[in-house]
């Protein structure tokens, strides 16, 4: 088990936020929604602000959904989501991944969302989450591959961008390119039933490059990711000021286009 916590890159700034707040279990869990009937357990490890967590308790109700984050204030973010929807079938719980406080062979599902790329031990964290599903039941992940990530127009204060989030999220020690690993850590965890698939987020509409590109200038210049790489000296503050522009710049190309490529796994345990 790891001696230190868990640093979340990211933080929860609201522009973080608002990006989080976009995801839902058809654009961001669609590979795992096959395997969901009514009436099944589901823990859902990582669940930010809730709006995956929910769009799972929708559809697994009348069974229930544990939702599961590293500290109470993250937690209420997920508590806020699931109040103002009217969904009641969720339990929130404090909990690390690592270390998950719940008896072996608890849950039919246990879901993890962008969630192992910033763990300091994900083969041990889906040995956890193996440890607390069912015999026969699924381990689901999906993660980001920064080093995947595609884009046009070739703006330079992107290339910089991901190479100072990289070098951020591995000094965190994080894994950014967790998407291409999931298969390699789903067998070093001891699972031989996995069946691994890949997916993107695709922002390419005028709306969605304004949205993309308009919440990563202010990601750059205003969450914990800034404060960080200020705090080093990875970069300065006029840095990040340029890799805001560059943001801008891109969305305002009429012919830019953005691909996030997503690492999955369906395990069975």
């Amino acid at each position: 088990m790891p001696s230190a916590p868990n640093v979340y890159t990211h933080g929860h700034h609201e522009s973080v936020l608002r990006s989080h707040r976009w995801r839902t279990a058809e654009n961001s869990a669609a590979y795992l929604l096959p395997h969901l009937v009514p009436g099944m357990s589901v823990l859902d490890v990582g669940c930010g602000p809730g709006t995956i967590t929910v769009d799972l308790a929708t559809r697994v109700a009348p069974g229930r959904v544990t939702a599961v984050e590293i500290t109470s204030d993250a937690l209420q973010l997920a508590r806020t989501e699931a109040d103002a929807r009217g969904q009641g079938n969720i339990d929130f719980v404090v909990a690390d991944v690592h270390a998950l406080d719940f008896p072996d062979s608890e849950f039919d599902v246990v879901h993890a969302h962008q969630v192992l790329q910033h763990v300091a031990d994900p083969v041990g964290a889906l040995r956890e989450m193996r440890r607390v599903a069912r015999c026969g039941g699924v381990v689901a992940a999906r993660d980001s591959d920064y080093a995947g990530f595609a884009w046009f127009p070739r703006v330079p204060a992107l290339d910089d961008w991901l190479a100072l989030y990289q070098q951020a999220a591995r000094a965190n020690a994080g894994e950014p390119d967790a998407g291409r690993r999931l298969l390699s850590w789903a067998r070093s965890a001891g699972f031989t039933d996995v069946r691994a698939t890949a997916s993107t987020w695709c922002f390419a509409t005028p709306e969605d490059r304004r949205w993309w590109g308009g919440m990563w200038a202010e990601r750059i210049l205003s969450s914990d990711l800034a404060r960080q790489v200020l705090t080093s000296g990875a970069a300065t503050a006029e840095d990040l000021r340029g890799i805001s522009e560059g943001w801008r710049e891109w969305a305002a190309a009429e012919d830019a286009w953005f691909a996030v490529l997503h690492g999955e796994i369906v395990c069975r345990a």
